[in-house]
């Protein structure tokens, strides 16, 4: 049996175009989505697979316990570029994946980054 690939994540968002400006840092491009009668949110496809970021609409829709991690090109450069808008948890250093930080997005998530 062949393992699966992740081709979707969903996160909820209280301002989902505020939590995709800062994903856009990251290098993600977003745009406004609609499937049927859902909700309109945003979404990015990259590597194969899709990012999409929709309104929170009740408690239950939580999903700031979610963790994502990404390889990046340069995490002093994303760092830069996100300013003062960031929240670092674990400041770049060296670890058995390579150069690592853990950052806090708008909503909460927990953000690892590798280069």
């Amino acid at each position: 049996m062949t393992a699966p690939s992740l081709n979707l994540i969903v996160l909820r968002a209280a301002n989902p175009g505020l939590l995709a400006s800062f994903y856009s840092n990251l290098g993600f491009q977003f745009e406004v989505e609609k499937h049927g009668t859902g909700p309109e949110h945003l979404a990015a496809n990259t590597g194969g697979s899709t990012f999409e970021i929709y309104p929170k609409t009740t408690a239950d829709s939580d999903t700031s316990a979610v963790r994502l991690g990404f390889r990046v090109g340069s995490n002093s450069q994303i760092l830069g570029d996100l300013g003062d808008k960031v929240d670092v948890i674990t400041s770049p250093s060296r670890s058995e994946w390579g150069m690592r930080c853990v950052l806090r997005d708008p909503e909460g998530h927990k953000v690892e980054l590798v280069e």
